[in-house]
This record gives C-alpha cells, sequence and structure tokens, in this order.
C-alpha cells in the first residue's frame, strides 16, 4: 500500500493526463508536488515514466484500490435559514455567477469521471426532476425531510453508500475538487481565524480528527463535500441502523453522529483546502456578498412584492432573518431604513379554505378599531402579507389570570365593535366543508372519526337558538397570536379565520390551546360574560370549546394530508373537543 504523499503525487499525474489541474488547491496535493524524493522514487518503482513524467500502466493499476464508485448530493432539505428565496425554490437550484448550484457540482462530479450520482430530494422535489435527463442522475425521495435531517436522506440511499463522495446541493466550488481516486475517507474544510457557524475540527499529525465540537473562536472547519470508503459507509449505516428505533439523531446532520462516533467508526480525515475555493451560503446576505447579481435582481416574486409595497430598489432590503414556521403559513423578517417587517408567505393547501380577500376586509378593520395596528399590505389573489414587526412583547400566561383579563378585555372590544362583514367561520358547518376535502384524497379516512362527529354535531344543535349573537370575531385566539407589549398595550394579529360569526370560537379556542380542565373554562368564560352571564349563555360558550376543538382537529387532518406536520396539536385538539363534548352531554 502506498502512503498518502505518494498517492497524491500519483492522483496529480493522472488529474494532468485528464487536462484538470483543479487539485492545486488541495493543501496536500501542493505539498505532494514539491516532493521530489517521493517522486522520484515511484519512478524507481515504474508507476512514473522516467521519459516524459507520466503515469506507467503499473501507476495506473496502483491508483485501482482507491477509485471512488459514485457519488450521493444530499438535496431535500428547505433551507429555512435561506429566506426568501429558499420559500420559491430548494436552494440547490439557485442560480450563482450564470450556473444553477447543483447542476455545477454534478457537472464537475462528471468531469471527474463520476457518473453514478444519486440525488436524495425532499422539499419542492418536482423542480429537481428535469436533472434525470440532462444528466442522468438517479433520484432517492425523502418524504420526512421536515422532521428529520439528513441522516435520513443519507440512510434512505444506504444501497448506494461504498466508496463515496458525501456532498450538499448547496456547495460552490471554484475549482473543481473531485477526483477518480480519492486515499481515505475525509471531510474537506478550510483553516480560518475568526468564529463561525461551522463544526471546528481537531485533528493529529496525520490529519485524522480526534474531535469535532461548534463555537471555536479559530481553527478547522469542515466546509463542503467528504468522501467515505466503503469501511466508513457500512459503519455509519450500522450505527443508523441502531439508532433508528431511539431516534437519538432524528434531527441532527451527519457530523453530529460521527462527531460522538469518532471512536467506534474507521479513521476520518480532515482534507484541507485553500480558502477562497469552497462556498457554503447559508444565509441570503452571504449569497448577495458572493454574486452581486443578487444585490439587484434575485428574479425572486417575493423580494418583488416587497419592492412594489415600499416602492424601494432590491438592495435596500436587507437584514433577512426567519421566523419559525407556523401552523398555516411561513413567515420571515426583513428591514428598510431601520424599520423591520414581516412578511407572511401562505402555506400549501391553505388557499383551500382561507379566502384572502376576506382576510385583509378584517385586516382594514382591525386596524381602524385600534385592535392590530400592524397591518401594512396584503395580497388577495396570492395570499401574502407585510406587517410591522413587534419587537418587544410577550405573549399571555396561560396559567396567569391577570392575562386571561387582558386578552379577554381585547375579545370584548372586538365582539361589541359593531364591524359588520359578509363572511365568517361557521365552526361546524366548515368542520363538514373540510372534512369533505379530506374524502376527496382519502374516501375512507374520517370512518373512525364518525362517532366524535356526532357527539359533536348533537352538542352544536343544543346552541342553535339560545341567543348568543354573532359579531366581528378573530377566529384564532391561541397564544402565539398575542402580544402583550412592555406600554401595557395588547395586540392580536393573523386574521385567516377572522369575520361575523360566534364569539364562542374565540373564547373557546383560548381555553382549547390552555388545555384549561372545566373548572378554569368556568372562570374565563364568566370573567367574559360579566353581567350577561346566564346559564344558558355559560352553557354556549362552553359548548364551543368542544365544537372548535373539533373544527381544528379536522383542520389538522387536512394539514397533514397536505404534507404539513402537526404533531402534538393535532391529538390535543382531539382529546379537548372528546372531553369537553362528553362532559355536557352528560349533564
Amino acid at each position: 500500500m502506498m502512503n498518502k504523499n505518494e498517492f497524491n503525487i500519483l492522483n496529480n499525474l493522472y488529474n494532468g493526463s485528464k487536462g484538470r489541474t483543479s487539485c492545486s488547491f488541495d493543501v496536500a496535493n501542493i505539498k505532494a508536488i514539491k516532493d521530489m524524493i517521493a517522486y522520484n522514487e515511484l519512478i524507481d518503482e515504474g508507476l512514473i515514466s522516467k521519459d516524459n513524467g507520466s503515469l506507467t500502466k503499473a501507476g495506473i493499476k496502483a491508483l485501482e484500490p482507491y477509485k471512488v464508485d459514485n457519488a450521493i448530493i444530499l438535496a431535500a432539505g428547505a433551507a429555512t435559514r435561506f429566506i426568501p428565496l429558499s420559500l420559491e425554490q430548494p436552494k440547490g437550484l439557485f442560480e450563482v455567477k450564470g450556473e444553477k448550484l447543483i447542476e455545477r457540482q454534478i457537472m464537475q462530479l462528471q468531469a471527474a469521471g463520476i457518473n453514478d450520482i444519486t440525488v436524495v430530494l425532499g422539499y419542492k422535489k418536482e423542480m429537481f426532476f428535469y436533472l434525470k435527463d440532462k444528466y442522468n442522475v438517479k433520484f432517492v425521495i425523502n418524504d420526512l425531510f421536515n422532521i428529520k435531517n439528513n441522516i435520513e436522506s443519507i440512510y434512505l440511499a444506504r444501497n448506494d453508500l461504498n466508496n463515496t463522495y458525501v456532498c450538499v446541493s448547496d456547495s460552490y466550488f471554484v475549482e473543481n475538487p473531485f477526483n477518480q481516486y480519492e486515499y481515505q475517507s475525509f471531510n474537506a474544510g478550510i483553516s480560518i481565524e475568526e468564529r463561525s457557524n461551522e463544526m471546528y475540527v481537531d485533528t493529529d499529525s496525520q490529519g485524522r480528527i480526534y474531535r469535532m465540537e461548534k463555537d471555536c473562536e479559530k481553527g478547522q472547519i469542515l466546509l463542503g463535500h467528504a468522501f467515505w470508503k466503503k469501511d466508513f459507509s457500512d459503519a455509519f449505516v450500522k450505527i443508523v441502523e441502531d439508532d433508528r428505533t431511539v431516534g437519538k439523531y432524528n434531527n441532527s446532520f451527519w457530523e453530529w453522529l460521527v462527531s460522538d462516533k469518532l471512536e467506534e467508526l474507521p479513521p476520518f480525515y480532515f482534507k484541507e483546502y485553500v480558502c477562497g475555493n469552497i462556498f457554503e451560503f447559508d444565509y441570503f446576505e452571504e449569497l448577495r456578498k458572493f454574486d452581486a447579481h443578487y444585490l439587484g435582481n434575485t428574479n425572486s416574486e417575493i423580494i418583488r412584492n416587497i419592492k412594489l409595497v415600499f416602492r424601494c430598489d432590491e438592495e435596500d432590503i436587507i437584514n433577512f432573518r426567519n421566523v419559525s414556521k407556523g401552523m398555516t403559513n411561513t413567515s420571515f423578517i426583513f428591514q428598510i431604513d431601520g424599520v423591520d417587517y414581516i412578511y407572511r408567505h401562505p402555506g400549501d393547501g391553505t388557499e383551500s379554505i382561507i379566502s384572502r380577500r376576506n382576510e385583509k376586509t378584517s385586516l382594514i378593520k382591525a386596524k381602524e378599531i385600534g385592535i392590530d395596528p400592524t397591518y401594512v399590505y396584503a395580497d388577495v389573489n396570492e395570499g401574502w402579507k407585510v406587517s410591522v414587526f413587534v419587537s418587544e412583547f410577550r405573549e399571555p400566561n396561560y396559567d396567569s389570570f391577570e392575562d386571561s383579563k387582558k386578552v379577554i378585555s381585547v375579545l370584548r372590544k372586538l365582539h361589541t365593535s359593531g364591524v359588520k362583514v359578509g363572511y365568517g367561520m361557521r365552526a361546524w358547518e366548515d368542520s363538514l366543508v373540510t372534512e369533505e376535502l379530506l374524502k376527496k384524497k382519502n374516501p375512507e379516512c374520517f370512518k373512525k372519526y364518525e362517532n366524535l362527529k356526532q357527539k359533536i354535531e348533537n352538542l352544536y344543535n343544543k346552541t342553535l337558538g339560545d341567543g348568543v349573537e354573532k359579531c366581528f370575531c378573530h377566529g384564532d385566539t391561541y397564544q402565539p397570536n398575542w402580544m402583550l407589549k412592555p406600554d401595557g398595550d395588547v395586540i392580536l394579529i393573523d386574521w385567516e379565520y377572522s369575520g361575523f360569526s360566534d364569539p364562542g370560537i374565540d373564547i373557546g379556542y383560548y381555553i382549547v390551546d390552555a388545555m384549561y380542565d372545566f373548572d378554569e373554562a368556568e372562570r374565563f368564560i364568566k370573567e367574559y360574560l360579566q353581567d350577561t352571564y346566564t346559564e344558558k349563555r355559560y352553557f354556549h360558550f362552553m359548548a364551543y370549546v368542544a365544537i372548535i376543538a373539533y373544527y381544528w382537529f379536522v383542520w389538522a387532518l387536512y394539514r397533514e394530508s397536505c404534507g404539513a406536520v402537526m404533531g402534538e396539536a393535532l391529538i390535543n385538539w382531539k382529546n379537548m373537543a372528546e372531553k369537553y363534548v362528553d362532559y355536557l352531554l352528560s349533564q
């Protein structure tokens, strides 16, 4: 077996014979080129021709044990840190300096003789499908991309793991880093003198990684591609398989598993490259610095929307920050002239259950009556919205009755505002409409919920004609839609489900989200009713705890059928509907 320096010399000569000199920015190759003693020894061994300095047949044969079998490109993630562009297309399809990131990488792999390429897809996967015909790549689909991290993608592609390059679709290599042959398992990277968000590594004198950690002041960081020899691939897959029942690494990048298991895995090395040749763009502002094209012409519909609202240039829109994805939509913060705003991007499938025209009317009304002063603009056709971003506030504490009284005061103001609109949520009837949307996808999906449905219908019928009048309502009064500001103001945001509706919807849903028991719900309702309290009105609002919980449960089933992950919320809504309907019907 040849040593690493000898391999690098032979590999350089092989690349040169193919017209490739790209490996010159690999630090180890730079050193190998200068090692004339090793070079002459390889001539003596007959691996390099002493006549013209080219590889001999024996030299090529000596490289064969190090041949790269294939490459896997991970492209399933939604790149949520790369808003707003990632809302419109996967990051691997961004065009950087005239080339799409993933296409450039595929072409670099193929130029190095790596033609067996598997791309793992998830988020907006259909947008990648053209690559199959254009580059003859294979696809693996990761349908859990939004709830698991890239370890799942690698595991799904485990049958393609041999002597394999493991790449990410959003890397940009100034020069081609790939080779037909690789000596050992490694992760590419560079040395830096500043803090970064990347993984730092410590290595021994041979470059073997013995520690990996975050949050260092300077050092060697992992950046770009990796190469796994067959023994490393097999060991990695074995550890993942052992973890699948526990799920410790479900939400981890694969580097975290390697960090924890360095002593169990075969040797893993750091392959250092010269700075300025490997780039990964984690945030939109980083891409703007690298490619000036993105300062003034992103071809982004979202950026265009913001430009039209504020009558500004693209370069005036800065400081993009992601906001955790809500149950319905995705949002991000941006800044213009020192003022922060928030942009709401509508979730998939919401156009079937939300009228954006009605929502806009409610936003205007809510601003007029002083309940939501944040509204700036809403588009009735595409569903996007711009609001002023409120930085200092807290959500109400469900355990604080003082907070409850603040919330109730706003709800009374809303319900007695006298605003009348020609639309509104009808919790029971709307749940039936959503149920039909579900049945179009799967006619049998609702059978197991028929008993609960019948109970809710029975309870709903008991509220009809009891004298509780409809009024202007919010419809979605759960905790994240409330802002309690330090100055005492209370703001209620997000009016997608608003309209002329039963006030029990607003009262009931706050109780549902707080998961109040019966005595806590009674206290909340009595505080709201005050001198209008009657047993009949009290029953009405208690009934709507069950009715609105059921509505949101059916809504959650529909959202999951559209690909959203509702998780514990779906279960809580179902449990609250069952708990309250059984309690009230037993009275």
